[in-house]
């Protein structure tokens, strides 16, 4: 199953050079040429992936991105953007964008951007099962609603959060690094720092009601990162 791109840019040249670009590729294709109809295209085509440039007629990217992570939409977002400035590839990627390219950009290196955004995702090809149900210690959380539920007490996720339990989950027992998480789940250009990181895993040991003075599932390796073990610390075989 091809995975079908969405491109939502309104430079008719560059718009065409995508989509000759991407097909080659083998990927499917969408166009949108305006942000104010940008919405209403990612839900008629269900893209595995947006291209999302950053100055549209209509609405801009920084809104269009907003309003669908404000609706939990989790489908990944490459941003295309003419600006050069850190701040404005900061509130991109602050705002739900997974990367960014700046124009003028290579194909190489666009194209490379993409497949690395889809294997991230599992969007690369067949559809993962980045929505089924997982569990982390007492919680379940559920990627489709984007909630962590502990018996009666139910938390709602942020998109960054539920990236971060699904790497964890798919990786327990490892150690990864702050550097190696933040790659993975706000993107290699990302421009803050590790405290952000911190504070996300703050907030996830609440919601999976793994906090105390000794964290039982989310744990910190100290000078590294974390590691999420699958049963409480101490009872490791």
């Amino acid at each position: 199953m091809k995975t079908k791109i969405l491109i939502v840019e309104d430079d008719p040249h560059i718009l065409l050079g995508l989509e000759e670009l991407l097909k080659s590729e083998g990927y499917e294709t969408a166009a949108c040429n305006r942000g104010d109809a940008a919405l209403v295209a990612v839900a008629q085509h269900q893209p595995g992936l947006i291209v999302l440039d950053l100055m549209l007629p209509g609405a801009s990217g920084y809104d269009i991105c907003k309003q669908l992570r404000a609706r939990k939409n989790s489908t990944p977002i490459l941003m295309l953007t003419a600006k050069g400035q850190e701040i404005d590839k900061v509130i991109g990627l602050d705002l739900g964008a997974d990367d960014y390219v700046t124009k003028p950009f290579g194909v190489r290196e666009l194209l490379a951007r993409i497949q690395a955004l889809l294997r991230r995702t599992g969007k690369l090809g067949e559809p993962a099962a980045a929505d089924e149900i997982f569990k982390i210690g007492t919680a379940l959380i559920d990627p489709k609603s984007f909630q962590v539920k502990r018996g009666k007490s139910v938390d709602e996720l942020t998109a960054k959060e539920l990236k971060l339990l699904q790497v964890f989950h798919a990786r327990a027992g490892e150690v990864l690094s702050r550097d190696k998480l933040l790659n993975e789940v706000w993107g290699y250009n990302y421009y803050g720092t590790t405290r952000t990181l911190d504070q996300v895993i703050v907030q996830l040991r609440k919601k999976l009601g793994d906090t105390g003075a000794e964290p039982k599932y989310l744990l910190t390796v100290h000078g590294v990162g974390y590691k999420l073990v699958a049963s409480p610390a101490g009872s490791e075989a």
